[in-house]
């Protein structure tokens, strides 16, 4: 794939550590309905989008010129399968939308509030088994891993690098939030 940037965005001149460390470890189904949750240029939802080619693909950033760039990037590689739109964490994203695997290179700045929030967002639209990817700086691998197991009830530590830390954490049915069918009396 080729990836066009400009000055301003995240990692303008090449994928970063971080970034690519995460590629490394994600596991797509080719159905897979994907988030790419602060795209920046694309290079994370670009991949889920062409791992995934009989699902859709949404990225999302904040930022209108990511976006601008995210879908010029989706055009050029010829992914039909994925659009990018503005948006703030979830709030721009319909409300309908439910995802099997959600994906993000975190910002180490973005503060501890904004990251739980997100968390809880992101376990609210994923799938019954869905899946959710972050890679974070390491000096916040102890507050990921306790507040994913809080959020989700577990948590994975599928590799961490010199700086940087890959965290899966899924969506599980527990038995309380099953319905049982209603009795007869």
């Amino acid at each position: 794939m080729s990836l066009r940037s400009t000055w301003g965005l995240f990692s303008p001149r090449e994928i970063d550590e971080g970034t690519r460390l995460l590629l490394g470890h994600l596991r797509v189904a080719p159905t897979d309905d994907c988030l790419d949750l602060g795209c920046g240029y694309g290079a994370i939802g670009l991949a889920l989008a062409a791992l995934a080619p009989q699902g859709q693909t949404l990225l999302v950033d904040k930022d209108f010129v990511a976006v601008d760039y995210a879908k010029r990037n989706l055009v050029d590689n010829r992914l039909t399968n994925a659009r990018a739109q503005l948006s703030n964490g979830f709030d721009q994203i319909d409300p309908a939308c439910r995802f099997d695997l959600i994906a993000s290179n975190v910002p180490a700045k973005v503060g501890k509030e904004l990251l739980a929030l997100l968390l809880h967002d992101a376990h609210a639209r994923l799938r019954p088994g869905g899946r959710l990817y972050l890679v974070t700086i390491n000096g916040l691998r102890e507050y990921m891993k306790r507040n994913l197991l809080e959020v989700f009830g577990n948590y994975d530590k599928l590799k961490q690098g010199a700086h940087y830390t890959v965290a899966l954490a899924e969506r599980v049915e527990t038995p309380s939030a099953r319905r049982a069918p209603p009795r007869s009396l």
